[in-house]
C-alpha cells in the first residue's frame, strides 16, 4: 500500500485552499469602505452572526495543539483529557451568562481596555506587554510547530517549508481583519469537521479490519473499550497505572489529571481564564450585540462537545493498534529512536488513509492550524494597536494609521514566531506541556479579573500584586513540591493570588478604584428563554457523559 499523497489528496487540499481563499477574498471585497476603520478591522463590529461566532471560537480552540497534542494525550492518558473539552463546553455558558454581559455593557474591546477602567494604566500597560510576548512567543510559535511538524511527516517536506507555509496562508487571512477571519472559519470548521469525522470512522474501521471482523467503525470503538479499558475513564485514581510521557520515561496520569480535582479545582482556573479572560477569544464576540454574543459562545459549546470524538478517539484506536502490534507501519510510526512518542499518533493514522481521504484530513489539520494562527495574529494586532501604540506612541494617529500599524505587528510576529518555532523540538506531550506552562499564568489573571468583575474593593495594587506573583508562586510549588499535579499547583496559586488581593483591599484601601468598580443590578445576567433551554441541554450531555465514562 502507497502510503504518500497521491495527486487526488492534493487536488482535494487544493479544493479547500481556493474556497478558504475566494471566500476570503469576496468578504474583504465586499466590505472596501471599512477596511481602515480600526473598529470593523480588529472587531468587526456588528457584523459576525451567531453562527460565526461560534464557528470561529471552536475554529480558533482547535488547532495543531488539539489535533496532535489532545489526539497524543489520547493515546498516553485516554478519554480522560477530553475533560479540557467536555467542561469547556459548561464554561462557555459560564462566560456567555455573567462574563459577556459585563464586557459589552462596559464597551471592552481590548483585556488591557478592562484593566485600565477597573484598575489603572500600569496595570493595563503590563498585562498588554505580557499576553504580547505569551502569544508570540509561546502561542503562535507552539502552533507553527505542531501544525508544521505533522504537515512535514505527511508530505515529507522539509520543517520550516511547512512553517513558512502555514504562516503565510493565516497571513492572507489576517490581514483582511476579524471580518475575514470570522467568516472564513465557518468554512475551516466545516473542513475541520468533515475531515476528523472521517478521520475518527476510518481509524475505528482499521481498528475493526485489524483486530476484530471487520465489521466496521462500531465494532472498532467497542474493541477500543475492551483493549484499553484503563482509556475510557474521565477521573483517574492515583497510582494504578502508568503511561508513556513521549520522552523515554513512564508516568502516572493521575498527575496530569488528578481525580477529582479535574472536576473541582484547576480545570476550572484554566478553561474560565482561557475562555473568559483571553483576548484571542473573547474578541470574537466583543463586536456583537448581547443577545448574538450569546447565542454564538451556546453555539460554541455544543461544537465543544463533539470535538473529543475527532482529537482524541483517534489517539486511544492508535493507541490500541499499536500495543496489539496490529500494524507495522503504526509501530513504526509511533516510535522514534526507540522512545514511544504519543505525539505522533495522529500523522501515523493519516497515513494510513486511504487516497483522497488523506487530503480531506490534510485540509482539516490546516483549517484548524490557519485558523488559529490567524485569531492569535489578530489578537496580537488588536492589543499593539490599540493598547500600547496608539497609547503611548502615536495618540493622535487616524484610524487608517492604526489599522496599517496592526498589519505591520502580524508580519513581525509571524516572523518571530517561525525563527524560535524549531526550538521546540524537545517537546514530550505537547499538549500537557503547553497547558502547564500557561497554568503558570492562568491563575493571578483570573484571580484579577474575578475579582475586578465582583468584588468592588479590588485595587490596583491587589490586582497587580497577584498578577506578578503568580509565575513565581507557581515555579515554587513546582520544584519545592514537585509530587503536586500541575492543575491542584493551580488551585493553590489562585487561592493564594485572590488572598493577595484582599489582603491589599485591607491593607491598603484605594477608593479610587472602589469607584472604578462595575455597576451590576439583578438584570445584568438575566438570559433568555431559548437560551436557558439550550444551556440545561449541554449541562445534561456533559453530565451524562461523565457518568457513563466515570
Amino acid at each position: 500500500m502507497n502510503h504518500a499523497m497521491q495527486p487526488i489528496d492534493y487536488a482535494v487540499f487544493f479544493v479547500y485552499f481556493a474556497i478558504v481563499t475566494l471566500y476570503g477574498y469576496w468578504v474583504y471585497q465586499k466590505k472596501k469602505n471599512t477596511h481602515n476603520d480600526s473598529k470593523d478591522f480588529f472587531l468587526a463590529e456588528g457584523s459576525l452572526t451567531w453562527w460565526a461566532i461560534g464557528a470561529s471560537l471552536i475554529a480558533s480552540n482547535i488547532s495543531a495543539e488539539q489535533f496532535i497534542g489532545m489526539g497524543g494525550s489520547g493515546f498516553a492518558l485516554g478519554l480522560g483529557i477530553a475533560s479540557y473539552e467536555w467542561m469547556a463546553a459548561i464554561t462557555l455558558i459560564i462566560v456567555a451568562v455573567f462574563f459577556m454581559p459585563l464586557y459589552l455593557k462596559n464597551k471592552i474591546y481590548t483585556m488591557p481596555q478592562f484593566l485600565r477602567q477597573r484598575y489603572d494604566e500600569r496595570v493595563a500597560t503590563i498585562m498588554a506587554v505580557f499576553w504580547l510576548m505569551i502569544y508570540v512567543f509561546v502561542n503562535l510559535t507552539s502552533i507553527i510547530y505542531l501544525g508544521a511538524l505533522t504537515i512535514q511527516h505527511m508530505l515529507d517536506l522539509p520543517f520550516i517549508a511547512c512553517a513558512a507555509g502555514l504562516s503565510i496562508f493565516a497571513i492572507l487571512i489576517t490581514l483582511g481583519g476579524m471580518r475575514v477571519i470570522g467568516y472564513t472559519d465557518v468554512i475551516q470548521v466545516f473542513f475541520l469537521i468533515l475531515g476528523g469525522l472521517i478521520t475518527t470512522y476510518l481509524a475505528l474501521d482499521l481498528v475493526s479490519v485489524k483486530l476484530g471482523t471487520g465489521e466496521g467503525a462500531w465494532e472498532g470503538m467497542n474493541l477500543l473499550r475492551q483493549k484499553a479499558p484503563d482509556h475510557f475513564h474521565m477521573i483517574f485514581p492515583k497510582g494504578k497505572y502508568l503511561v508513556d510521557d513521549g520522552q523515554g520515561g513512564l508516568q502516572d496520569p493521575w498527575e496530569q489529571l488528578p481525580g477529582l480535582s479535574v472536576l473541582l479545582g484547576g480545570m476550572w482556573i484554566a478553561n474560565l481564564s482561557y475562555w473568559g479572560c483571553n483576548q484571542y477569544i473573547t474578541q470574537r464576540a466583543l463586536g456583537a450585540s448581547l443577545p448574538t454574543a450569546r447565542a454564538g459562545l451556546l453555539f460554541a459549546a455544543f461544537l465543544k462537545l463533539l470535538m473529543p470524538l475527532i482529537v482524541v478517539v483517534p489517539g486511544i484506536a492508535c493507541f490500541v493498534l499499536f500495543k496489539n502490534n496490529a500494524d507495522a507501519n503504526i509501530i513504526a510510526g509511533m516510535t522514534e529512536n526507540g522512545v514511544v512518542k504519543p505525539d505522533n499518533s495522529y500523522s501515523t493514522l493519516l497515513e494510513l488513509l486511504p487516497n483522497g481521504l488523506r487530503g480531506v484530513s490534510l485540509a482539516a489539520l490546516t483549517a484548524a492550524i490557519v485558523a488559529s494562527l490567524a485569531g492569535k495574529a489578530n489578537s496580537i494586532s488588536t492589543i499593539f494597536s490599540l493598547d500600547i501604540y496608539k497609547r503611548f506612541i502615536n495618540k493622535d494617529a487616524e484610524d487608517k494609521k492604526v489599522v496599517s500599524i496592526g498589519r505591520y505587528a502580524i508580519l513581525i510576529a509571524f516572523a518571530i514566531a517561525l525563527i524560535i518555532s524549531p526550538s521546540l523540538k524537545n517537546f514530550g506531550q505537547g499538549f500537557t506541556y503547553i497547558q502547564e506552562f500557561t497554568g503558570f499564568i492562568s491563575p493571578g489573571i483570573l484571580a484579577m479579573f474575578l475579582m475586578g468583575f465582583f468584588w468592588k474593593r479590588s485595587n490596583s495594587s491587589g490586582a497587580l500584586a497577584a498578577t506578578l506573583c503568580s509565575i513565581p508562586f507557581s515555579a515554587v510549588l513546582k520544584y519545592a513540591a514537585p509530587a503536586i499535579p500541575f492543575m491542584n499547583r493551580m488551585t493553590i496559586v489562585f487561592l493564594a493570588c485572590v488572598a493577595l488581593i484582599v489582603l491589599f483591599a485591607l491593607l491598603k484601601p484605594d477608593s479610587k478604584s472602589e469607584s472604578k468598580a462595575m455597576v451590576i443590578d439583578k438584570t445584568t445576567f438575566r438570559i433568555s428563554m431559548p437560551f436557558t433551554i439550550g444551556m440545561l441541554i449541554v449541562i445534561s450531555i456533559t453530565a451524562a457523559l461523565y457518568i457513563v465514562f466515570w
